[in-house]
Parts: C-alpha cells; structure tokens; sequence
C-alpha cells in the first residue's frame, strides 16, 4: 500500500542522503522541553528487559534509564551512532534506497523514530518492516517537531501543517499493518510536540 505517490516523496535536494549525513552533527533537533517530554513518553510505555529498535537514530536516543534487555541502533553517519551509548550494536543504512531492514522477525518490544521520518520516501515499507520486527505486542512511537532539513524532507511532508503530518504519520502506521493508539499533540514548548504511537495488537 503506497502512501506516497511520486510527486509526494520528492525532495528538494535528489543528491546522495549519504553524502549529506556525511559528517556528523553531535547535536538535537529539539528543544530540551521537547526531548524532556520524549523521554517521559518512553518511559511510560518501556519495562525493564524490553528491547528497542531505535530507527533513523543519532549519537543520543532519549531514552530513561529502564534497565533494557537490548537497544539497536540505526541511522546514516557511522561516527554518531558510535557515539550513542545506550546502543548495544548499531547498523548504517539508507532507508530510501533500501527498505529490507536486517533483523529478525518478532525481536523488539519497541520501535521508536524520533525527529526523523520526514525524511521517508517509501514509509509504507518502512513501517512494514517495523512491524515485522516487533513483537506481537509491539509499539511504535514516532515523535516530531516543526523542525527539518528542508531539502531533505519530502514534498509531502514539506507541503503539510503540523495536523496534517499527524494524520500523514498516522498513514504510515496503518499502512504498516499496525493501530494507531495515541496521538499527541502539544504546542507549549519551544519545539513543539508531536507523536503518534501504534501498537500491533489490534484494537476492537
């Protein structure tokens, strides 16, 4: 089921995304407020021995400290993602050439993408592969802000208010074959809140 037709996921900037990513930005894409209220959702949903699949991730995941059974990174500057040390083993790819994401089927209680899936040009694939990782129980929790890299963001995205890319996430969760089981959506911080969290189990 694709979510976004051609023109949708175009980007301003069709170079190599990992020439871009090239160099590494030791820095957060938020404000702390923002990552403070990130770090609280997590910890409602994490108990201790789950194990996370941190997808488009970067030199800090914001998770709590919950003692983790396993925390897998993912992300396109291999210098960052060495970086993060909540990460037990980590892996660079290209989500926009590559949708085939190399783990195994029913392995993580956690799927979290923070900042980052305005950069998605085949989500529905990619949140295929999300929920083909997780468990049957599984969560996926995708936050953002009002911040990008502009051209490196798809047209779609690019082109949409802050509900609109609500309901564009929540496309992405549901094409994935997953439920959406919360939104929020907070504009009092300095970078203002946003997540869609989707769960496996299906809801009656």
């Amino acid at each position: 089921m694709a979510v976004l037709s051609e023109a949708d996921r175009r980007k301003i900037d069709d170079g190599d995304d990992g020439s871009f990513y090239d160099s590494p930005r030791y820095v957060t894409h938020a404000s702390d407020s923002f990552l403070d209220r990130l770090t609280g959702l997590y910890d409602r949903i994490l108990t201790p021995d789950d194990r996370v699949f941190d997808a488009m991730g970067s030199w800090v995941s914001h998770l709590p400290e919950t003692d983790l059974a396993q925390v897998v990174g993912h992300g396109l500057n291999a210098a960052e993602l060495a970086a993060n040390d909540r990460y037990d083993e980590w892996f660079v790819q290209n989500f926009n050439e590559e949708q085939s994401i190399p783990l195994a089927d029913d392995s993580f209680d956690l799927v979290c993408c923070a900042l980052s899936v305005q950069y998605l040009q085949y989500p529905a694939a990619i949140f295929t592969e999300f929920e083909r990782v997780l468990t049957d129980d599984g969560t996926v929790v995708v936050s953002f802000t009002d911040r990008m890299f502009p051209t490196k963001a798809v047209r779609a995205w690019r082109a949409a208010s802050m509900d609109e890319r609500t309901d564009l996430v929540c496309s992405y969760v549901r094409a994935g074959g997953m439920t959406v089981v919360d939104q929020i959506a907070e504009a009092a911080f300095e970078s203002p809140f946003y997540a869609v969290v989707g769960s496996c189990t299906s809801q009656s």
